[in-house]
Formats: structure tokens, sequence, C-alpha cells
């Protein structure tokens, strides 16, 4: 598009099969075509769903744009249908590629991928970084030789780089010297912010390494970062980072923080705040199995919230809190729910269990296949912990969790029917074998239940042998013995877990005498994340928990 004359063409020779994304400018290279480059997701036989799914096959691609002729009142777009412009696969030798970056000196084209998600199936896992080198003779090949930065970390050591987990780039990443830039990425429980040099693969955490906040990059300013660090219980706060000293090998970085023109909360959203207090726990895992990767025997984290002040009881009752996903991770940044949930008086114990992102991948890729069982052990694990050190009374426990969280959350009311006095869920995945026909990813119900086969083994014509599969691996199967009262949110509009599959979970604890409560939110999707609804729903989850723990 020409923004001066608004005269607009479509970009030519891109197949339809194609889903095009993340357009960037190649460097102009004298004499030659200008090119563009771009993500493509491939069609294949349907359309599945991309949003938080990391897993499907995608490559860069470089296409030239349509010419321009100087004219005396400014360029003019020039016609190229009848130009031969193959559109150029630059990375076909690997299975993803995602948020193309051209270096500042144009000699390379950097890149993300999501191969470990795409290879083995499940919607995220361990990223890797990549570089190409970019012609400067402006003539282009589909067999670039494709250079690793970062590669897949399968087990990291005990305080080093855990692997890297990074969701996009900065619009400009690079430090002055052309080759450093700066990103986010998960640390185990924690979002931190690494320098990488690409040229050769040092990888550095930059922010600090003796705080368990959160820390994410928002811009660079010159060699300088601003950066917005919180935590459970500190609102976010803009930092300001910069070397020591830019002229020593030394790589410490000083952060300042940046004055605040007006209060971020009330005084009594403040105080509240004050008397709040978290840790970050390691949890050895039970029941080591000898089949067990190295990365699957190592503690998994827990966020623990608690308050400072001492009350008159032993221990607030305490919610057990947990991500969906199920490959994603609650991280030790601030909430509002999660906060607001914590200043009316309840204990968080916010559950990193195995197959969450930040632990490496061999840690990761032990959940796919077991599935309501050592995820649900986790769970059970992470709480007798809290119950040993005196943080927890086993009669004043809550659960809460959606998407996969749902999933744990209703199977843990099944398979430990004593040990919750109330729950909570949003959108659950109660029933697999009922979601494996409604949802716009059937392909995770096979991944997740099968593990390394289901990739493989995923047809849109279940088997009577595959439902037979979801249906003991869900937590219907285990809904006869529930007995906890069960608050169910459902976003009407979910194409992710269509809202009947909650429905039908809950008319079974119903038709047993189990208290229920159902909310439906008409206008919400999978999040159930606008603002109304999202006030809703916390606001009634905090109402539940203190009629059934107070």
């Amino acid at each position: 598009m020409n923004i001066n004359s608004g005269e607009t063409q479509a970009v030519k020779g891109i197949e339809k099969s194609l889903s095009v994304g993340q357009v960037v400018w190649a460097p102009p290279v004298r004499g030659s075509h200008q090119y563009l480059v771009f993500v493509g997701w491939s069609e294949g036989t349907r359309k599945l769903g991309i949003k938080y799914c990391f897993n499907r096959p995608c490559a860069l691609y470089a296409v030239r744009a349509p010419n321009f002729e100087s004219k005396a009142d400014g360029p003019e777009l020039k016609d190229s249908s009848t130009e031969d412009s193959p559109v150029v696969n630059l990375t076909q030798s690997i299975t993803s590629a995602l948020y193309p970056q051209f270096s500042p000196d144009g000699k390379f084209l950097l890149f993300l991928s999501a191969r470990s998600a795409v290879d083995s199936g499940v919607h995220s896992a361990t990223d890797s970084l990549h570089i190409i080198d970019w012609p400067m003779d402006g003539v282009l090949s589909s067999s670039t030789k494709i250079v690793d930065v970062i590669p897949v970390v399968m087990c990291g050591e005990d305080g080093y780089f855990p692997g890297l987990y990074c969701s996009s780039f900065l619009s400009n990443p690079w430090l002055s010297d052309g080759c450093t830039m700066i990103l986010s990425s998960v640390w185990g429980s924690c979002q931190v912010i690494l320098s990488v040099n690409v040229l050769s693969g040092e990888v550095l955490r930059i922010s600090p390494t003796d705080s368990n906040f959160s820390w994410n990059v928002l811009t660079l300013d010159g060699d300088n970062i601003i950066a917005v660090s919180s935590s459970p219980v500190d609102v976010p706060h803009i930092k300001y980072g910069y070397l020591v000293d830019k002229d020593s090998k030394d790589t410490a970085w000083s952060w300042l923080n940046v004055s605040r023109p007006t209060n971020a909360c009330s005084e009594k959203v403040e105080s509240l705040l004050s008397s709040l207090q978290f840790s970050i726990l390691k949890i050895p895992i039970r029941d080591v199995s000898y089949s067990l990767t190295k990365g699957a025997t190592k503690p998994f984290e827990a966020i623990f919230v608690s308050s400072k002040t001492k009350r008159s009881d032993p221990c607030d009752p305490l919610i057990v809190f947990l991500h969906g996903g199920p490959h994603i991770v609650s991280l030790s940044s601030f909430s509002k729910s999660l906060t607001f949930l914590s200043s009316i008086g309840f204990n968080l114990l916010i559950v990193n269990y195995r197959g969450s992102l930040g632990f490496g991948e061999e840690a990761l890729q032990s959940l796919p296949g077991n599935i309501g069982s050592q995820d649900v052990n986790d769970v059970l694990v992470a709480i007798d912990h809290v119950i040993d050190m005196g943080l927890a009374s086993p009669s004043k426990i809550a659960v809460l969790g959606g998407s996969h969280g749902g999933f744990l959350t209703t199977h843990l009311i099944g398979q430990a029917p004593d040990k919750f006095a109330a729950a909570a869920t949003r959108n659950p995945a109660c029933n697999l074998a009922l979601m494996v026909g409604t949802t716009d990813i059937p392909d995770w119900c096979y991944v997740e239940a099968y593990g390394s086969e289901g990739k493989n083994t995923f047809t849109e014509a279940p088997s009577a042998e595959h439902l037979t599969l979801f249906h003991r691996k869900s937590p219907i199967s285990h809904s006869s013995k529930v007995k906890t009262p069960t608050l169910f949110l459902l976003g009407a509009q979910d194409i992710r877990l269509p809202f009947f599959t909650g429905l039908q979970y809950a008319r079974a604890l119903k038709a047993k005498g189990v208290p229920v409560k159902v909310i439906v939110f008409p206008n919400d999707t999978h999040a159930i994340e606008r603002p109304q609804s999202d006030f809703e729903s916390f606001l009634n989850i905090g109402v539940w928990f203190k009629k059934y723990l107070s």
C-alpha cells in the first residue's frame, strides 16, 4: 500500500493454501527486486485452531514486492503480474519458523522455531533460535543452511538456562553491536530478560538473578532497556536497565526504578498488598520411575502466596490454582484476579506441575500420555508438601482451574473426593470423548491421551477404542465419587471447549446431589476474559469459596 495515495496492490504468487502473517521488509539490495519475508502456515485437510497452538507447521517464505516507479508526484505501484515471481521457501529443512527478524546490517535473518511442538504434536514446547545468511546479491535459495543459535534444551542443570520459551520479539531487539538481541523468556516459574549473542550463541540472564519477580522487556533505549517487573504481591513497576561498565567485559546490569506520576493503586489496595508475601517452592516428585527421563525426575515448582499477619487460626484457607494448557506456565507476576482472592483471606498454591513450560523439554514431554495421572499426582504431592510444612490445613482446601486446569480440578475432586471443601472451574475439559468431536483442536485429545503415538494416531473419525481411552482418561469417569461443591463458569461462544462439555459434567454431579452452580457467559469464548465477565467470575469464585471454607 502506498500510504500517500492509498493505492494498493495484492502481492502475487502466494498460494491460497497458505495462511500468511508476520510480514517484514527484506533489506533492499541495489539492482535487485525488493522482497517481503513472511510466515506461511500450510492448510492441510482442515484449518485446526491456532490460538495458543504453536504445533502448526509453518515456514518462512520470500516473495517479490510489487514494483514501484518514481513519478513527479511520488512513487506509483507498478503491476508486476506478468513477471515471474516465485515464492521461495527459506526454511524447508525445519518444520516451524516464526517471527522473522533481520539483523541491523541486513546480513542474516533470525527466526524462532517451535519445531519441538510441531514434531511431537504438543500445543507448545521448548523453542529454538536460528539464523540464515541473507544473500547480498539478492539471489534467494530454498536450500540455505539453517544455523542453530539456541538449540532445544532437553534437561538444563540446576540454576542454569532451562531452554528458550519466548512468545515474540521486540520490533527492534538489537543492541548497538548488531549481534546481541534482548528478549523475555520463561525460566522456571519466573519470566526473565535474556541477552543473546546470535553469532556466538552466548545466553545471559540480565534481569536480577536474586529476584523471584517476573520481568518483561518493553523496549530498548539505545543500549539500555525499559522493562516491567512484578510479583504475585507487587503491582507492575517500570524499570530502566543499563550495563554497569560498557567498556569492560563485565556483563553486570543495573536496574533503576522509574517513578510514577500517580499511585498505581488506592491506599486500601496498597495496604492489602503490603500484608501479603510469596515464595517459590521446589516440590520433589513422589515414586520416581526408572522409565522417566532425567528431566522428568527433577522437582517441579509451586508459587505459595500467604498473609504476613498471624491470625487466630493456624492456617488460612488454601486455594490450589492450576493453569491450563497443559503446556503453559503460571508466572510469578501480578494477577489482579488471583491477588483479589489473596486479599479476601485465602492463601494460594499455584502449581507448575510437570509438563509446564520453563523446565526443559524432557520434563514437558513426560506428561503427554499421562494426563489424568501424572499431573493429578503432582498436584496432590504439592498439597501434601505444604500441609507437611504447616502452611495449610487439610480441612480447608479448595481447587480452581480452567481449561486443562479445569480438567485437573474435576479429576482431583473425583480421584481425591475427601480432599477438597470446594471447587471452581472455568471451561473445563471434563470428557475428551465428547470434546474430540466438537473442539477446534481434536488432535490435542490424541496427543495428550496417547502421548508420542498420538500425532500419528489422530483421525477425524475416532474409533470405539479411541473413545474408550478418551473416556478413561477423562474426569467424567470419576464423577460418581465426587462430593465437592463445585462452581462452573462457562463461555457460550467457546469453540475450544464447547460449554456443553462442562454442562454435561455439572449435570452429572447435580443428579447425584452434589451442590453445583453454573454461570454461563453468553458472549465469552474460551478465556472468559471480557472485563465484566472476568470480574463477575472471580467475584463469584470468592463468594463460593467463602461459603464452603469459612
